[in-house]
This record gives C-alpha cells, sequence and structure tokens, in this order.
C-alpha cells in the first residue's frame, strides 16, 4: 500500500465514529495504544475490522464501532503497540534446535562441555552407530576458562564411537571428534575450500574446528532432515515467535525445504506469522552472478505469494550475501581494516602488538561484489548483506554507491546485517546511501564474546566502538533490529534491553558488571521503531504494518507492563500477553482478562 492510499484512508477514523459505521470484531480500549506512527502518538482506543485498523483514537471515538458480536477487550492502562518485526533470524535452524541435542547457550569447562554432551550420547542409545550426534547452541566464546581452545581430543574422551559435531551457537564453527573428522575426509593435505578455514595444529594436522565455509564438510554428513521434521521445526519456531510477540520475520538465509515446510503450514492455516525469505547467492562453486540471481528468481517464483494481505503468507523478494564471518576469538574471520592483535609478552606480563592477520578477504571480491548487485536490483531483488568487521562494511558500502549510480540501483534497499564493528568515517555513510543497519541489539553487552574474545585483540581504541548502535542512529542511519536467532537465545525483550542500557543480565557475574564501552544505548523509543517501522521497512512492509493507523494491517502486540515507564533493567522481563496478525488472535495469555494491571 502506497503512503498516498495509506492517507487517503486515515478519514476511516472520522467515518467510524458515525452510529451507522460498520461494527468492528475486535476493540481495545481504556489503553495505552503507542502507535509508533510519524509523532509517536500515544492513543486510548483502536479498532480492527476484516483484519485491518479501522479505527485510533480516544474512548468515546471507538464506542458506535462496538456491535453484538464485536470482541471489546478493556486494558486497563496497559501498553498496545505494533507487532515487533524481525528483520534477520534463522527460524528453521532456531526451531530444529529445539529438538536437538543442546548447550543451551551456557559458558562452560571442558568437564561441563563433556559432560552434557555424554548425557545427550547417553540418552540416544537406539541410533546406529555411523550417525552423527549434532550438538547445538554451543557458546563457543564462553568456554571457560577464558582462552580455552578446543579440539577433537575433549570430543574423543567421550565413551562413544559416532561421529560427534559441535556447533557454535555464532553459526561460523563446528567442532569434531576424531571419527567425524575422518567420516568428513579431512586430511593432512586437505585444503582450506574458499570463504572457510581448516584449523590445525602447530604440526599441521587438523583439530577438528572448522570456521565459516569449511563446516560444509561436516554438515554433509548429516542426514538432510524428514519432511515431518521439517514442519515440526517450522511450527516450533512459529510457536516461540508468537510467544515473543513478532509477527514479521526475515528468514536471513533460507532453503527450499525450510520454504517447503512454510508454504505447506501457510495452505494448512498455520502460519501465525509474515514470513519473508532471503535465498543465498553463492559464487564459490563456480556460479557467476547472472546465474546465481537467475536461481534466486527462480525459487522466487515457485514461493512468493504476492503481496502483502490480511492473512499471513510468504515473500521472497531478499537475497543473502556473507562478505566475511565473524570478528570474535577464536574464529577472526571478520574482514578488519588493521590487523587483530597478538600477545607477544606472556599471560602475566602481555604485550599486545598487531599481528599479520587483518582476517580472511572478503568474501565477494570487490568486482564480482558490484556485479551481483546490479543483477539483484535488475531483478528487483534487496541485498542481505552478512558484514561484521569494519573492512567487510566498508567494501559493502563501496559497492552500494556504485549500485547507486545506476537506474535500477537507486530503487533497491540493502541491508548490511551486524556491523559489530565499523569505522568511524562510515557511520555517515549509511544514511548517505541510505543503508540499513540490521542490528542484533543484545550483543551490545559485556559477555565472553565481547570482554573476553574481542578486547584484547582489538586494542582500546578499536573496542570501544563496537557495537556502535547508538553512533550509527546518531549519524542518522536507519537503525533496524534483527534477533539472528538461533545464534542467541529468542528473547527479543532482552535485547531490546540491552539496546538501551548496553548491560548484561543481573546473574552474569561481576566480571561482567557495567556498560559496553562509554557508548550511549540507544533512546527507547528509537529502539521500538527500529523493531518496528524500520525493520518493516526492510521488507518493503512499512505501507502496511510496523505502527498502528488507520488502513494498516492489525499486526499488534499487548504487553504486561510498559515499555517507557519500568526501570531499564525491568524492559527485559516485559511479557507478551496477546499477539494479533491480520487481526486474528495467534497468542493470548490467560491473564490478559483476568489480572488487574498495576502500572
Amino acid at each position: 500500500m502506497s503512503r498516498a492510499l495509506l492517507c487517503a484512508l486515515l478519514p476511516l477514523a472520522a467515518v467510524a465514529a458515525r452510529a451507522d459505521a460498520p461494527a468492528a470484531d475486535l476493540v481495545y480500549r481504556n489503553g495505552h495504544v503507542y502507535t509508533v506512527d510519524g509523532q509517536d502518538s500515544v492513543q486510548q482506543a483502536l479498532a480492527v475490522r476484516a483484519g485491518r485498523i479501522v479505527y485510533v483514537g480516544e474512548n468515546a471515538g471507538v464506542k458506535p464501532l462496538i456491535g453484538r458480536r464485536t470482541r471489546v477487550i478493556d486494558l486497563r492502562g496497559r501498553m498496545l503497540m505494533p507487532g515487533l518485526v524481525d528483520a534477520h533470524m534463522h527460524p528453521q535452524s532456531g526451531g530444529s534446535r529445539l529438538l536437538n541435542c543442546s548447550l543451551d547457550y551456557l559458558p562452560l569447562t571442558v568437564p561441563q562441555f563433556q559432560a552434557r554432551i555424554q548425557a545427550c550420547l547417553d540418552r540416544d542409545k537406539t541410533t546406529a552407530p555411523d550417525r552423527p550426534l549434532l550438538v547445538v547452541n554451543w557458546f563457543q566464546q564462553g568456554m571457560r576458562p577464558v582462552g580455552t581452545v578446543t579440539t577433537a581430543a575433549i570430543l574423543d574422551a567421550l565413551r562413544t564411537a559416532r561421529p560427534v559435531i559441535v556447533r557454535s551457537s555464532f553459526g561460523h564453527s563446528v567442532q569434531l571428534n576424531s571419527r567425524a573428522i575422518a567420516l568428513a575426509g579431512i586430511r593432512r593435505d586437505t585444503p582450506d575450500p574458499a570463504g572457510g578455514r581448516i584449523m590445525r595444529d602447530a604440526g599441521g594436522a587438523a583439530t577438528g574446528l572448522l570456521e565459516d565455509a569449511a563446516q560444509d564438510l561436516a554438515m554433509r554428513l548429516l542426514p538432510p532432515l524428514t519432511g515431518p521434521e521439517n514442519l515440526a521445526a517450522s511450527k516450533a519456531a512459529l510457536t516461540a515467535m508468537r510467544r515473543q510477540g513478532i509477527t514479521s520475520f526475515l528468514d536471513a538465509w533460507t532453503d527450499i525445504e525450510t520454504m517447503t515446510a512454510f508454504a505447506t503450514l501457510q495452505r494448512q492455516g498455520g502460519l501465525t506469522a509474515r514470513a519473508h525469505f532471503a535465498v543465498l547467492v553463492e559464487l564459490d562453486k563456480g556460479a557467476s552472478p547472472q546465474g546465481a540471481v537467475a536461481e534466486v528468481v527462480k525459487q522466487q517464483a515457485r514461493f512468493d505469494q504476492g503481496p502483502t494481505r490480511a492473512a499471513p503468507s510468504m515473500q521472497v523478494r531478499h537475497a543473502k550475501l556473507f562478505m566475511d564471518g565473524v570478528i570474535a576469538a577464536p574464529a577472526f574471520t571478520g574482514a578488519m581494516l588493521a590487523p587483530y592483535l597478538v600477545n607477544k609478552g606472556t599471560a602475566d606480563q602481555p604485550d599486545w602488538q598487531p599481528g599479520t592477520s587483518s582476517g580472511p578477504s572478503s568474501y565477494f571480491p570487490a568486482p564480482v561484489l558490484r556485479a551481483t548487485l546490479v543483477e539483484l536490483a535488475r531483478a528487483g531483488i534487496d541485498p542481505h548483506i552478512h558484514a561484521d568487521g569494519d573492512r567487510a562494511v566498508r567494501e559493502s558500502l563501496d559497492a552500494v554507491a556504485a549500485l547507486r549510480a545506476t537506474e535500477e540501483g537507486k530503487r533497491t534497499r540493502p541491508a548490511l546485517a551486524h556491523a559489530e564493528i565499523v569505522d568511524p568515517g562510515d557511520y555517515a555513510r549509511f544514511a548517505q546511501l541510505d543503508v540499513t543497519p540490521v542490528l542484533s541489539f543484545q550483543w551490545a553487552k559485556p559477555a565472553p564474546d565481547t570482554v573476553g574474545a574481542l578486547a584484547p585483540y582489538l586494542g582500546p581504541a578499536r573496542y570501544a566502538t563496537v557495537q556502535p548502535q547508538a553512533l550509527l542512529l546518531d549519524a542518522g542511519a536507519r537503525v533496524a533490529y534483527g534477533s539472528d536467532w538461533p545464534v542467541d537465545p529468542l528473547d527479543a525483550w532482552f535485547a531490546l534491553k540491552v539496546a538501551v542500557t548496553r548491560t548484561a543480565a543481573p546473574g552474569a557475574g561481576k566480571e561482567y558488571a557495567g556498560r559496553l564501552t562509554a557508548q550511549p544505548g540507544m533512546p527507547r523509543a528509537a529502539v521500538l521503531r527500529a523493531a518496528t517501522m524500520h525493520a518493516a521497512w526492510t521488507l518493503r512492509q512499512e505501507a502496511a504494518t510496523g505502527s498502528l493507523e488507520v488502513g494498516k494491517l492489525a499486526d499488534l502486540i499487548v504487553l504486561d507492563r510498559h515499555f517507557f515507564t519500568v526501570p531499564d533493567e525491568d524492559i527485559a522481563s516485559i511479557r507478551v500477553l496477546q499477539t494479533v496478525v491480520g487481526g486474528k488472535v495467534v497468542y493470548e495469555a490467560g491473564e490478559l482478562n483476568r489480572k488487574p494491571f498495576r502500572p
């Protein structure tokens, strides 16, 4: 829906006040209705008919819309706001991990790491001896003590003959035991694949730790999920989203099996969030930019279900590109402008000096990236680019600058995901080039993956700029939110809290107390806009969702407390009491109608 059409629909609010106006399906009143409109206005009441918002305003104006069959919800002062839009997640992986052996993102010692995996092996005694055990949600950067590096020997100590594959929650590393190394065909002379690295010991033998594209050597050992398993993963993901209040999402790296599962749920009426998919563009297997984009368009023709409408549907309008890996130790696969530091002293008397590595060459060389972006723009596909290090960010922005000089490139909506470190000279370029940084807010806190795995290797000056959420916002960028689930647990309200405070959870430990660097947090209104209107904009859905305005689709949530009035740390404790998508209630907690509200 265009902005002009939306403005044309605004008089419906006045029509709704007439005595002969059709009754609404759903009415909210006596609430704190936070609209996220152009003025961030707050109203008292809202009405929904046929999946769309037909009234937003004062309590008195909604009365004519209440009929015999209208469901009326007395909010009793509770906050009503637009549903959350998650502009970067991996729902199928998140859903399937809920069904796997999980290390639950916990910081673990080696004995704890081994004990949890052994418990999974002991429970799974009926599996064939050659079937790998996949272990997920491994917080690799949180291994204790700080600096612990895993090898195959740690897994070889387990009581099993099975191959074991342990996948980092970041999604960029896997650790194998010796059995899995052998089955993967990894030998002393096996070369590193393009865009990946096989970690080796001082003698040149593989340690079983595989980075980025090298993970494929192990992951191909896993049997593909069956149709029922894929469907179960999709259902589990949507259940988790409903409880969080997520009403739209982008699957930031999809495949045909995932889209098939979601299409099945959509046909069955089980799709409870607006589903957008980014098809991976890979050129390391001999494909040309033209051929790779043609494959994206082919999958779009198969799965895209057309314009956004009241009932949730599927859209395939994005392509995923990887420019680098992750900047944190021990991977160091983020592409940096200056070298990572190395300790040339001792553990007791460290001497951190520039090393020889600035991370890998960008996974898309500059001419190839420019050509790929042009092909995507011609096809009407928006690029969603993983760029973690400051060199990957700069090279991506340079390519977008070239793209903007073309006629097709003026219409595209590029996004850079993560941008964990950005050179200050590039802050203003996001706004100048109209590039949206899609950021995982929960990373901006003291934690093993920042304090331990970043600070010493970047040095004080660079470390001071990590997770530049407010810095990009202040430079005029349209900052959007993406959880990157299952890299972290799906906990949107904790992430929004961190965006405001840059602090860890109170129980994280004294070593992680305080704020991450001296950077400011984001204002609360900017945080909510990032997770609603700005994220909707990246999905080309801002005219239909992202704010509570007459004529827009009724994607909304009810909270158990006010986002703007609770103490900063309590933002993480906010619970969603009701989630509505296209006017249909898809999740509701019993206390919405029972429990008195005390602001």
